[in-house]
């Protein structure tokens, strides 16, 4: 069984749109290899042997709170899961959390880039609490991001210090903890709570570093992710499975440890 927990989708009215938009963004540097529908999701899980995709929807401003949680509920079928959304900037981040919930989402997803906050902002923190408190999973964007200039706004060092402050719950720092940032996440991350995700990915940070943070970190805190459509899970799958890591590690990785955090 494979679960790939970092994926993007978008409404068909809008995907085209939007993929144009992100690849502008990062001048190119990322390329998909899906049409950013959730049919082109499927089509390619089809492709690659992927079981179950989880889907990361970003909310770029408060105003598509309601519109983009209840499309991640209509979305959710067997092989799709969708975790939903908050805008740092809501007006009411409880009520919007709740709604969240309401509507049977697992949990959401944050993006420290294109939402313009820091991770350890004091006023996150608080959101950070609710949600946790209510059950739900967090999952970030970590590091760096092609489209936004420094400053970065998270680092694996705020993110070993929310998971210190949080005590308790599913916190994910995606990109093994933080893009371009691996030997930090080396150094203050690993061996922490937190978990994180394989995204974007395979063919950015070395193997051989990647299997020290397995080995230090623990197999049974990192989740297989391929970002799609930025990139392509057979792919990333084929590169872990040829790692000298032990079937129980590569089934962790690959489903396990998705199945245990999303209840299934």
């Amino acid at each position: 069984m494979i679960i790939d927990f970092h994926t993007h989708a978008f409404p068909d009215k809008i995907a085209e749109r939007a993929i144009q938009s992100l690849v502008e963004g990062c001048n190119g540097e990322y390329m998909p290899c899906s049409n950013g529908t959730v049919s082109g999701l499927v089509d390619n899980m089809d492709k690659f042997g992927v079981d179950i995709s989880v889907v990361q929807p970003v909310i770029t401003k408060p105003s598509q709170t309601v519109t983009l949680n209840n499309w991640a509920k209509e979305i959710t079928c067997d092989r799709l899961i969708s975790f939903g959304g908050i805008h740092p900037e809501t007006d009411d981040y409880k009520r919007d959390i709740d709604l969240v919930c309401e509507l049977g989402l697992p949990g959401i997803k944050l993006h420290p880039e294109y939402q313009q906050f820091y991770v350890d902002d004091p006023y996150m923190l608080k959101i950070y609490d609710y949600a946790l408190s209510k059950g739900l999973v967090i999952l970030f964007h970590a590091g760096y991001d092609p489209a936004y200039p420094p400053p970065i706004h998270s680092s694996p060092k705020q993110f070993a210090e929310i998971s210190k402050q949080m005590q308790g719950g599913i916190i994910i720092a995606a990109h093994l903890g933080g893009q371009r940032q691996w030997n930090e996440v080396e150094e203050y991350l690993v061996g922490t709570e937190m978990y994180i995700d394989t995204s974007m990915g395979m063919n950015y940070y070395p193997h051989d570093q990647f299997l020290r943070i397995v080995k230090n970190h623990g197999a049974d805190k990192i989740l297989f992710g391929s970002d799609s459509p930025w990139s392509k899970a057979g792919e990333e799958i084929e590169m872990l499975n040829s790692l000298s890591l032990s079937q129980e590690e590569k089934e962790l990785i690959l489903y396990k440890n998705a199945k245990r955090i999303l209840k299934i």
